[in-house]
């Protein structure tokens, strides 16, 4: 049986299926265009720089840091360069086994094992970390060698900082370290961020924390092509890095040198400085510790024995470590005394050897008193009854006010990090510093001890420095800085330090000179004469000694009967010459008792090499070490005789990209 077909419509079937099929070609036709045209034309820069970016890899280029110098030139933090052998904990296999492979090819101890975990523990996976740093060519050469054993692992030239004189001025450079990551959140949050890629170490501690913008320098860039594999082909472009500038600071190295080895093993800190311009020419912590121990990493058995020591060599203590400033506090009461009316220079008091307040006994130093006393004569033996008595008629709101003016329980500005205010008391003070209402009043027997600079009263020595300063600049108050310079490493132009008064004291030059006066009285006929006997100047200054303890009212002193570290604080203020101050300064000798034999001394012989450029023969400086010295003994040295001091002909600023 024949089958009929109807052939109109199979054809329309089939015209119908063309049609679609002709549809959805044109529609995944127009689809295959337009995302053509979109990633040709509208995404077109976008893609052709991520193509660019797959091709070519941008490695920053870390600049030099800038030098540290001292006035005269003396490299003091410098750069050199040095092989590292480096691990990626991503790239490698099990860390303690490929460390314990790599110390059969390299040496490494058990510290580097120690310091590696660390800073694992402080980075991230993908980050190349030190095992060992400062190989030697035949170190480089064996791992070579070896180096297909060890995925992850390769040698890197690296430049390492270094500090010449080691513990030399230590608290003043300061040290650099790794970028820990809080460091590295500030850096993402602050305007720096694209300056600090690469960059691993950032300084942690004086200037080379205070100055870090000028010494990090500017990061270059390098373009680089690649392969798929990520290898470098060849570069591109490149743009190098800007070295940093470098940092000449105001001290005097030899004369922070000569100041150290006068403290030998002794504790405390020392501040001079030029009162005409605020430049600081010393800047004494002792102990020191030495900077090159952090550049790496610190180890733990070092970071142990400098944290844990009973001494804190870590503690600067000429910007943070805070003293009673005892009698070196009286010339600033005592022009208080003549600003405030409360004296006159002739006026006197009769000293039975104590000041009764109530049922107290307050004690003057000399056992019997120093009977009649005027206001030179206060200041020349160093009457705790006169002071007693001012105290008193003033009162701690009083004192406040005027030490104020002095820059005591404030900040001095200084250019470097971490100043502390320290304990300048007044009854507002006391307020605010205490909880209970019986700890928050003030009574006035506290008063009477701040007279001589015991009490509350907690000062810097950089303070105190300050202070006398103010007395050496008559009356006028400068700001104190370290750094007297930044000379541009490129264009070699300096950029001197602005000489800033911080204030102008409206004291009379009339009172100024009735306390000048006094203080060369100590220095020729007072407590500081034996110090300075035979001195080529005039020198003008304050002894001082401070009470660690408190002593039982019925009670002496005897520091035979206390431990070392209970016994008084000696301390001692001057300047000199005293017609035309060149230098002025402050310091403590920490448990050294008196301050006219412990302190004094140091003083002359700072004083000595800054006017006279004379250095201590050998046998006074043991003698001033040994805290013994009453005189000078023996011949002082020329300057340029003495061993072991930086030469200068050697130590000038270098020619652009040396010692980077």
């Amino acid at each position: 049986m024949t089958e009929l077909r109807n052939v109109e419509a199979d054809l329309w079937r089939f015209r119908t299926r063309v049609v679609a099929a002709g549809a959805v070609v044109l529609i995944c036709f127009s689809l295959l265009v337009a995302r053509l045209v979109y990633l040709q034309v509208v995404r077109h820069e976008d893609l052709a720089e991520q193509a660019e970016n797959n091709r070519t890899a941008v490695v920053p280029i870390v600049p030099n840091r800038g030098l540290i110098v001292d006035r005269n030139g003396v490299v003091l933090a410098t750069n050199y360069s040095a092989y590292t052998l480096e691990i990626t904990p991503s790239k490698a296999g099990p860390l303690d086994e490929v460390i314990d492979g790599l110390a059969t090819v390299v040496d490494i101890q058990a510290r580097d094992r120690r310091r590696f975990k660390k800073l694992v523990e402080e980075s991230k996976s993908f980050e190349s970390l030190p095992i060992r740093t400062r190989l030697s060519d035949e170190e480089v050469a064996r791992f070579a060698a070896q180096r297909f054993r060890f995925p992850g692992v390769e040698i890197k030239a690296r430049l390492f900082r270094n500090y010449p004189y080691g513990p030399l001025a230590s608290h003043v450079i300061g040290y650099i370290g790794r970028v820990n990551q809080k460091e590295k959140e500030d850096i993402q949050d602050s305007d720096d961020e694209a300056n600090y890629r690469g960059t691993e170490y950032i300084g942690k501690l004086g200037v080379e924390q205070s100055f870090e913008r000028q010494l990090h320098g500017i990061t270059g860039v390098e373009q680089m092509e690649t392969s798929a594999g990520g290898r470098a082909v060849r570069r591109l472009a490149s743009h190098p890095a800007t070295p940093g500038n470098t940092v000449m600071l105001s001290i005097d190295i030899k004369l922070q040198k000569l100041v150290e080895d006068l403290f030998g093993e002794r504790r405390g800190a020392l501040v001079a400085l030029d009162p005409k311009t605020g430049e600081v020419l010393a800047f004494v912590s002792k102990p020191t510790f030495d900077p090159n121990l952090f550049v790496d990493g610190i180890d733990q058995e070092n970071w142990q024995a400098l944290n844990e020591s009973p001494d804190k060599p870590l503690l600067n203590r000429a910007l943070r470590g805070t003293y009673p400033p005892g009698s070196t506090y009286k010339p600033f009461m005592a022009l208080a005394a003549l600003e405030t009316g409360k004296r006159t220079p002739q006026q006197t008091i009769y000293d039975p050897g104590y000041f009764m307040f109530g049922n107290h006994r307050f004690r003057d130093d000399k056992e019997g008193g120093h009977g009649t006393v005027d206001m030179y004569k206060s200041i020349v033996q160093s009457c705790d009854t006169y002071y007693y008595m001012l105290a008193n008629d003033m009162g701690v709101d009083l004192i406040h006010d005027e030490m104020q003016k002095f820059g005591f329980g404030t900040l001095t500005g200084i250019d470097i990090f971490g100043e502390v205010r320290g304990i300048l008391p007044s009854t507002e003070w006391k307020r605010n510093a205490y909880k209970r209402p019986e700890q928050k009043r003030w009574y006035s027997g506290e008063t009477i001890s701040l007279g001589i600079g015991q009490g509350y009263n907690n000062f810097t020595m950089l303070q105190l420095a300050t202070a006398t300063g103010v007395l050496a600049n008559n009356g006028v108050k400068m700001k104190p800085h370290l750094v007297k310079q930044v000379i541009d490493v490129v264009s070699r132009q300096s950029q001197d330090t602005l000489q800033e008064i911080k204030a102008e004291m409206t004291a009379k030059p009339t009172n100024i000179a009735v306390i000048r006066n006094a203080l060369v009285g100590v220095n020729t006929e007072g407590t500081g004469a034996t110090a300075f006997r035979g001195a080529g100047y005039v020198a003008a200054g304050k002894t001082g000694t401070a009470q660690v303890v408190t002593i039982k009212q019925n009670e002496k002193y005897d520091a035979a009967k206390l431990s070392e570290r209970y016994r008084d604080h000696a301390l001692y203020m001057a300047f000199a010459p005293a017609q035309d101050p060149q230098i002025a300064l402050a310091m403590v000798v920490e448990n050294a008792g008196w301050g006219g034999a412990a302190a004094a001394p140091i003083a002359r012989r700072v004083f000595d090499y800054w006017l006279m450029q004379q250095y201590p023969s050998e046998q006074d400086l043991a003698a001033v070490q040994a805290g013994q010295a009453q005189v000078p003994m023996g011949t002082p040295r020329k300057v340029s005789e003495v061993p072991g001091l930086p030469d200068l002909s050697q130590g000038q600023l270098p020619a652009r990209g040396l010692s980077h």
